[in-house]
């Protein structure tokens, strides 16, 4: 029985263009070769598996080729790649630097440099993961890096590059390997099971180029035991059932589910998926993924990012059809949100099935949005239509100006100016008739319309009609959208009579007592605490910090709506003023002790001075 070889050895690269997905490294070296422009030194960095160590012993028997061919690859034939292909070359050492890291195994490599090549032009040192010698191995390894021979070259290979001495760096020529593209590396599957016989499925290779995360050498070893597990047939169901990989179709029938609100359907995909085994970590960060890439196949110019084969690419541009990209946007946000919270959660399944019910509701969820913008823009119209001539026709103002629309009557008729201070939470805008103060509020129809939004890209229009996910409990419970932006209502009107001061305390008294029953306690102790002054038609009340003059600010408008309708004086303006508070600052040195005692009694200063007196 002859032994058994792996993939990643019998199909090692021994050119150049056998090597996958680093062309950009293959092309320069080649050239270097050909124009007789080599460094002393070269550092391949990069991730595990994907050529480094595999380049530096292309390029080291290809430096070294009697009969270098015309695309500058090794002959193969010569007694120098003959020896290095049997392991007893004596021009080409390997060195691992994991097991070989002290001083004195760089020491013993530094006194072989000095023997010249008994075969070649040149004695090539391959030093595979670098990054593990000592410092003390650096440090001795520097001199003989700065300056070699002329017929030696080092080659370095190293995973960890930021783990290299800069002084180490400054003296190689730096190569950076990519991550191998997932495409590559199915091709690449593909053709060795076409040279082995292997019967194989493109979804499959997708799968295992996927999972090996740009390294080649997993990937054919994943490809290994495939074919051993599958008996030479390497379909997508083995693939999955051997790598314990969620399935494509378990992401789009649960999609499916949720497009249809069908919140059952997505617990029990759930659920089966749980019993196969799968974490739920596993799963919802698979389930982001799988929305992103819907999100992604909606526009053409980022199709290209979808890293899956054909038909997996077409499955995925079906499915994008049937979803909006507000839908997506939010799905992504609540199983973004999901994946952040799950390893805190003391319940974890029940945070996935949440996020699952969530998902499941957002279609409902913009629907209302949708009908609550519809209704709010008819209302606005219909106000709007009902609005004397001149207001309707009013120009708008700047943001913090103060609309003020002209007088309809003579007659003690309130009219509606627009505030800059924000409302309060619990205010509630109030219209008042002609003829009644105490008329019961009623609520006003007017509400701010949201902007219309521009079609085309899925980016345009999602911020318009996506609700605000972490409140679709509040969306639900109150079965309307939330209006935003509602501005405070102040009543204005032409009735001007004068108030004395004993008329405007007793009123100010009489609605600091409603504040109180009303349990508004804040502003019922600022009202209180200092008594207020009026000056004409202004009142102003003291104020001792930020806290208390936001607060004054946020009830201005309904203080000066009681006061105005008592008073019967539309002119009325409310003023907070901040208090100034001095600081006296307590002596501590002898300095400021001495001084303290000085401003007290002047004739100390005169005493010291006159007795020559010193401060300790």
């Amino acid at each position: 029985m002859d032994n058994f070889i792996v993939s990643a050895r019998k199909y090692r690269p021994i050119t150049f263009d056998s090597v996958v997905g680093q062309q950009h490294i293959t092309g320069t070296l080649k050239n270097a070769i050909h124009n007789n422009q080599l460094a002393q030194a070269f550092l391949f960095c990069g991730p595990r598996g994907v050529g480094k160590t595999t380049c530096a012993r292309i390029l080291a028997k290809t430096i070294n080729c009697e009969n270098i061919l015309e695309g500058t690859e090794p002959c193969g034939e010569c007694d120098s790649c003959k020896s290095f292909q049997n392991g007893n070359s004596f021009s080409i050492h390997e060195l691992d630097a994991a097991s070989n890291n002290s001083v004195d195994d760089i020491r013993n490599l530094i006194e072989q440099v000095r023997i010249p090549p008994q075969a070649g032009k040149y004695k090539i040192y391959i030093i595979d993961e670098v990054h593990m010698l000592s410092q003390a191995a650096f440090n001795a390894f520097l001199k003989t890096l700065e300056e070699p021979p002329s017929y030696a070259i080092f080659i370095l290979a190293t995973t960890e590059k930021h783990k290299i001495l800069p002084t180490i760096l400054s003296r190689c020529q730096i190569f950076d390997f990519n991550r191998i593209k997932v495409e590559d590396m199915a091709n690449h599957l593909a053709s060795i099971a076409d040279r082995e016989s292997i019967a194989y499925d493109q979804d499959g290779l997708h799968i295992i180029a996927q999972k090996a995360d740009g390294g080649l050498r997993d990937a054919l070893s994943m490809f290994d035991q495939i074919v051993s597990f599958s008996n030479k047939n390497v379909t997508y169901q083995a693939v999955i059932d051997n790598l314990n990989i969620l399935d494509y179709d378990y992401y789009f029938k649960l999609t499916d589910a949720i497009l249809t609100e069908d919140a059952a359907q997505s617990l029990l995909l759930f659920n089966e998926i749980l019993n196969h085994g799968f974490d739920g970590s596993h799963f919802v960060a698979g389930l982001s993924s799988h929305f992103r890439n819907l999100l992604v196949a909606k526009e053409p110019s980022t199709l290209k990012l979808l890293e899956v084969s054909d038909s997996i690419r077409q499955k995925y541009l079906q499915q994008a059809q049937k979803a909006s990209p507000g839908f997506l946007l939010s799905a992504l946000n609540i199983s973004n949100q999901c994946e952040i919270n799950y390893k805190t959660s003391k319940n974890q399944r029940l945070q996935v099935e949440l996020s699952l019910l969530k998902t499941c509701h957002i279609a409902h969820a913009i629907k209302l949005s949708q009908l609550g913008s519809v209704q709010m823009s008819s209302a606005s119209e219909e106000v709007k239509k009902k609005l004397p001539e001149p207001i309707a026709a009013q120009p708008k103002q700047g943001a913090s100006a103060v609309v003020t629309p002209p007088i309809i009557s003579s007659s003690n008729v309130p009219v509606i100016e627009k505030q800059v201070a924000p409302p309060p939470p619990q205010a509630t805008p109030v219209n008042y008739q002609a003829s009644d103060a105490k008329a019961e509020p009623k609520k006003d129809p007017v509400s701010n319309v949201p902007p219309k939004v521009k079609k085309g890209g899925w980016g345009a229009s999602a911020s318009a009609i996506i609700p605000s996910l972490p409140d679709l409990n509040t969306i639900y419970d109150n079965n309307t959208v939330a209006k935003e932006g509602d501005e405070p209502e102040l009543i204005r009107g032409s009735e001007q009579r004068e108030v004395s001061f004993d008329q405007f305390i007793a009123v100010w008294n009489s609605y600091a007592e409603q504040l109180k029953a009303e349990n508004k306690i804040n502003l019922y102790t600022m009202m209180t605490a200092m008594q207020p002054r009026l000056n004409g038609v202004l009142i102003e009340i003291d104020v001792e910090n930020g806290v208390q003059m936001d607060v004054l600010q946020s009830a201005k408008v309904d203080v000066l709506n009681y006061l105005r309708v008592k008073l019967q004086n539309f002119s009325l303006d409310l003023k907070g003023v901040m208090m100034e508070h001095t600081i006296s600052r307590k002596p501590y040195t002898s300095q400021e002790k001495y001084q303290a005692m000085v401003n007290k009694n002047p004739l100390l200063d005169t005493l010291r001075k006159e007795f020559n007196l010193g401060l300790s």
